[in-house]
């Protein structure tokens, strides 16, 4: 039997809230390629001439709000992640990150000092849908790491689970107590925003995302890689398992940067009209990050809150990651079993 062992890969964070630790992990987080995804030079002026020099003292300030004594939380969440997952599948698991620290390199030479047998490292990207800027480039930084190595272990790879039951029932199971009759007016999923055009960059016909208004509904090859497919398609079995209606729940995507058109509704403009339309008591949930981190614990807790309750809501709850919530590890260990 081969000796396996598993690699968990996530999208990283600062080493500390300094501002410098902070810009030197936006300088390698927004100049991935997949990122930005415009030309070298153009993109090394915006990102260091322009973005980081005004974002990092932002940014370094509400890492601040949500930093732990442990740490990032993002980082000790998966750190607690890999403990259980190991407890639970009876195999060594080690973590990764796509930016700053612990690099896949890293993470490959404690594999081998630790399991000098080692023949086939699984790894599992702590990202349930496809998206260039967020699975693709994890997957792809591990795989460079490993080529450059030249290990002598094979790598596997997890694919997309937006769709796949156990990673459902999570989700499913993170909703079910908050789920009191008449307390809430809607459920809101928010999912990471990406620029339109990289939906039509992974679109391998050139002619169906984003050509027709029900392009996620009609089924084509396109949707192997198709983020809001994907996103849709989750929303879509949480919501038949719940037994919830189109309109018991919405969908929007937050994170948005830059200029260019992104995937819409905007969750901030989302947040700002509910309270005028009658939505005054709102649930929100973020099925596209496993680990809370701060786009959830600051953007949607925090920020979103203040936009809401400022625009005239009532009651705004969130609902947390799944973090490593025992059902969530079955999953990843159901997973990486099937690879």
């Amino acid at each position: 039997m081969a000796k396996k062992v598993i690699l968990l890969t996530n999208l990283g964070s600062p080493d500390s809230t300094s501002v410098k630790d902070v810009r030197r992990y936006l300088n390698e987080f927004l100049m991935d390629e997949r990122v930005i995804d415009v030309p070298y030079l153009g993109r090394l002026l915006l990102v260091r001439g322009i973005i980081t020099p005004f974002r990092a003292p932002k940014s370094a300030a509400k890492y601040r709000t949500i930093w732990t004594d442990e740490g990032s939380p993002l980082i000790v969440i998966t750190n607690e992640l890999a403990e259980k997952v190991e407890k639970h599948s009876g195999l060594p698991v080690y973590v990764c990150m796509r930016y700053a620290n612990p690099t896949p390199a890293y993470a490959f030479k404690q594999i081998l000092s630790e399991h000098s047998d080692v023949e086939e490292v699984t790894l599992f990207p702590l990202y349930p849908h496809y998206a260039m800027s967020s699975y693709e480039t994890a997957v792809e930084h591990v795989k460079n790491a490993h080529r450059i190595g030249d290990y002598g272990f094979k790598l596997n790879v997890v694919a997309p689970y937006y769709n796949h039951n156990g990673y459902i029932d999570a989700l499913v199971a993170t909703l079910k107590p908050y789920l009191v009759k008449g307390k809430y007016d809607r459920i809101l999923f928010s999912y990471h925003g990406i620029p339109e055009r990289h939906i039509f960059k992974t679109d391998p016909t050139g002619s169906h995302c984003l050509k027709a208004e029900n392009c996620c509904s009609v089924e084509s090859p396109a949707h192997e890689k198709c983020y809001r497919h994907q996103v849709l398609e989750t929303t879509r079995l949480v919501a038949g398992k719940l037994s919830l209606t189109e309109s018991n729940y919405l969908v929007s995507f937050q994170s948005r940067l830059g200029t260019d058109k992104w995937l819409t509704p905007a969750t901030s403009d989302v947040l700002k009209d509910l309270p005028s339309k009658g939505v005054k008591k709102l649930l929100v949930i973020s099925p596209a990050f496993v680990s809370d981190c701060l786009e959830t614990l600051e953007e949607i807790h925090e920020e979103g809150r203040e936009t809401f309750i400022e625009a005239g809501g009532e009651l705004y709850d969130t609902i947390p990651c799944l973090n490593s919530n025992d059902d969530w590890v079955e999953t990843i260990v159901d997973l990486v079993n099937k690879v």
